[in-house]
């Protein structure tokens, strides 16, 4: 740890933490610890959540400026990411204030906790001045969740093993309607359901490099079918305009489409009550973009 307080001129940073999405999933077994083997291809959303980080010298410590609703800050992957990435200097760095204008739906399989801890992650090793490389802060990352990593990297990947072992890949950057059903969705029930499948066969990336993933499905989506009817009656409902799949293990689901026209066409005559958003999918993360800005 280098930085200090005189060096540090920067006191004040708004980064994106976008959404991805998972544009298939397969689950191609199980390891002997329980966590699921997996195949999936994530791509970043020009959509999410935005984080202000405010050094505070005179105020040690980080903190958020607003909880999070159900969730205590100190089980909040926000501030777990920052003592990670401080670990024993955290009292020698000075204090931060974090606020998050917060737009993804928790438990909707888009990525808004683990985005979060990598804008965070990637935000402090910046102010702090901690020089960190990626590879360094994306193993952090995997600490926090096997999806961190992909964040950190910000690249759309080929994601193998628990999802962490990245290659990337060039999916069309075309445009989605993300729907949001009125439903939570808890991952460890899931991946614990008797019906889940497991034993999707490992496949060959090369089609999915080069953009072709619609022989591909996720293989989480009958079983939330089943447990849960509002997933099933918007799969079903955007079904009618082109392929909708789930991503993650939802609730969330989207329907791809070739132009923004036409996914607001789409948008506009959803269900009453369904809430959700229109975004374009970008094969490089608008947070390291925005970083890019900054040098």
């Amino acid at each position: 740890m280098t930085a200090t307080i005189a060096a540090i001129t920067m006191t004040t940073i708004t980064l994106p933490a976008p959404a991805k999405i998972n544009l298939f999933l397969h689950i191609n077994g199980r390891r002997a610890d329980g966590y699921h083997l997996l195949q999936t291809l994530f791509q970043f959303l020009d959509y999410g959540d935005e984080l202000t980080f405010e050094l505070t010298p005179d105020k040690p410590g980080v903190r958020l400026a607003q909880s999070m609703p159900g969730v205590a800050d100190a089980n909040n992957l926000i501030i777990k990411a920052a003592h990670a990435l401080a670990g024993n200097a955290l009292a020698q760095l000075p204090g931060v204030t974090i606020s998050i204008c917060k737009k993804l739906p928790m438990g909707g399989g888009l990525g808004g906790g683990s985005s979060n801890a990598a804008t965070t992650l990637l935000a402090l090793n910046y102010l702090w001045q901690l020089g960190h490389d990626e590879d360094a802060l994306a193993e952090l990352g995997l600490e926090l969740g096997a999806d961190v990593p992909v964040f950190v990297r910000g690249r759309a990947a080929i994601g193998e093993s628990v999802g962490e072992q990245l290659t990337p890949a060039n999916p069309p950057q075309d445009w989605f309607v993300v729907l949001k059903p009125e439903c939570d969705i808890q991952t460890a029930k899931i991946f614990s359901a008797i019906g889940l499948t497991r034993n999707t066969p490992k496949m060959t990336i090369a089609p999915a490099f080069e953009g072709d993933a619609s022989r591909y499905k996720n293989d989480c989506e009958a079983t939330v079918r089943e447990l849960y009817p509002d997933v099933a009656k918007s799969l079903d409902w955007l079904s009618q305009f082109g392929p909708a799949r789930l991503t993650g293990t939802g609730a969330c689901i989207f329907g791809r489409f070739p132009t923004e026209s036409a996914a607001r066409i789409i948008w506009e005559s959803r269900p009453s009550g369904i809430k959700g958003f229109v975004a374009r999918g970008v094969n490089h993360s608008p947070l390291h973009q925005k970083l890019a800005e900054l040098k």
